[in-house]
């Protein structure tokens, strides 16, 4: 179901409209048009992307299907529209799932020890092909882990303890800050190791020390020269020209993609051209910070600690991990096709806010969609499901498989939270309440007939027809001038 709009004074529910949120209405009015242009062209984008926009434009529209809430006291109602429930730019959709999954991080996975993020980000070079290649994402995370963990060993053995294992949770981005196709890699890993002695049952953890400068600059370096081999037997890099199989299967993405990964506009009318910035401060050299280290095009960063006792704020770093795209109210509609995208922080030259017109912010949008049975969120060592010791250093009262492992009869999973109990969780208040008695509010129905819906609709005083999707228009036509 779709998420909720409150009001911040009377915290009371309001159903989203996402009709009147810029984005929606560039998409809506755009899209036939953007897809023509290609087929114009000799080109079509996949399947799911396709779908992915059309999911979309229906997601929180009441005309398309909604879920009924009554009071049982009262019989107050209301109607709450389903969501799309896809997982590459809807803000609302991608929101609830970035609060479930940061919920469910903290209750049932992470035990309370301390927890550092160590993030990734890839050449270059290697991003188009990480954009597709899913085999290949993979190996480099689990690589990239390996080095990690090994580093962590070599910690603990310092310290005397052999027999050890540590545990992380990786999320795999695909989107930088600038809606360009950026893979890479945010890490959550325990900030130290379990070990376990043959006079104890119980596996007990021992915090490693916090690496230094130089720790980082050292995995960096072996980070690095491993994947660079990799990278050599893959074929992906060398002297010899590699074959592009996703090239062949869907060249007009793939094109998109290879721009979009050097902020490049790949068609229209500024096709090959970078994407137009706007400078709001001067230009600032690059900053190096602690704990942050490049080799080869591979950055590093190892900065960021949680510690044991800090629940809200491990919660607050899966939510930033699992962030959408697109924040609420940046992105601003500034003229007849051109549209303002704030970045989430300043670049080091002092651009702000980037400039693109609907045709290049549905090219962006394409570029970061994720493709189908793609896993975006990775489990490992302790804390991977099929762990054998994972049940003795879970949460006591919430041990037991991750959201993917383990459903109900009814298809959902047993430790996602229900729509009123999110809501609760994230603006702390409670849907399941009446505002006007006190009485409790349930679900009564599933509306989904079309008469049915338009039946409630209009004796609501709603909206009985889902906004409409602008037709294909034709390309502008050059004016000339002629001389009689």
């Amino acid at each position: 179901m779709q998420s909720a709009v409150l009001n911040c004074q009377t915290h009371t529910y309001r159903r989203r409209e996402p009709e009147k949120e810029v984005l929606y209405q560039v998409i809506a009015e755009n899209l036939e048009t953007f897809l023509e242009r290609l087929r114009a062209e000799g080109h079509e984008l996949p399947k799911y992307v396709v779908e992915e926009f059309f999911r979309y434009l229906d997601c929180g529209i009441l005309a398309r299907g909604f879920a009924r809430c009554a009071c049982e006291a009262c019989g107050r109602s209301f109607a709450v529209a389903f969501s799309c429930k896809t997982r590459s730019f809807c803000a609302s959709c991608m929101g609830r799932r970035m609060a479930d999954t940061a919920a469910h991080l903290v209750d049932n996975v992470f035990p309370h020890v301390p927890v550092r993020q160590w993030v990734l980000s890839l050449p270059f070079e290697i991003r188009y092909r990480l954009s597709y290649d899913k085999r290949l994402i993979s190996d480099l995370l689990a690589m990239f882990l390996r080095v990690v963990q090994g580093w962590y060993r070599q910690k603990a053995k310092a310290l005397g303890f052999d027999n050890v294992q540590g545990g992380s949770v990786s999320f795999v981005q695909k989107f930088g800050s600038s809606l360009n196709a950026t893979p890479h890699y945010h890490c959550l890993l325990l900030d130290g190791v379990y070990t376990f002695q043959e006079d104890t049952k119980e596996p007990l953890f021992v915090a490693t020390p916090s690496p230094t400068d130089e720790d980082v600059k050292q995995v960096a370096e072996t980070v690095a020269a491993r994947a660079i081999r990799l990278l050599e037997r893959r074929g992906v890099i060398g002297e010899h020209e590699v074959y592009d199989a996703y090239r062949e299967e869907s060249p007009v993405l793939a094109g998109m993609t290879a721009a979009s990964v050097r902020n490049l506009i790949a068609t229209g009318d500024r096709a090959g051209l970078p994407v137009r910035r706007v400078l709001s401060d001067p230009a600032q050299g690059v900053r190096t910070s602690r704990l942050c280290y490049v080799s080869r095009g591979f950055s590093l960063h190892a900065a960021r600690r949680i510690e044991a006792h800090n629940r809200a704020g491990l919660e607050q770093l899966c939510c930033y991990v699992t962030r959408p795209p697109l924040a609420a109210g940046s992105l601003e509609k500034v003229a007849d096709d051109k549209y303002l995208f704030k970045l989430k922080s300043s670049w080091s030259d002092g651009t702000s806010h980037i400039i693109l017109s609907a045709h290049e912010l549905l090219e962006k949008l394409a570029s970061i969609v994720v493709p189908p049975r793609a896993n975006t969120t990775r489990y490992h060592g302790i804390l991977a499901p099929h762990s054998k010791l994972r049940e003795k250093v879970v949460p006591a009262e919430n041990s037991g498989n991750t959201p993917s492992e383990e459903r109900t009869k009814s298809g959902s999973t047993k430790y996602r939270l229900s729509w009123a109990a999110l809501l609760a969780r994230v603006f702390q208040v409670d849907v399941s309440v009446c505002s006007e008695c006190g009485g409790r509010m349930r679900i009564i129905a599933f509306i989904t007939d079309p008469a049915s819906v338009q039946r409630y609709l209009k004796g609501e005083g709603l909206p009985t027809e889902a906004p409409p999707i602008a037709p294909a228009r034709s390309p502008p036509q050059l004016e000339l001038d002629f001389e009689y």
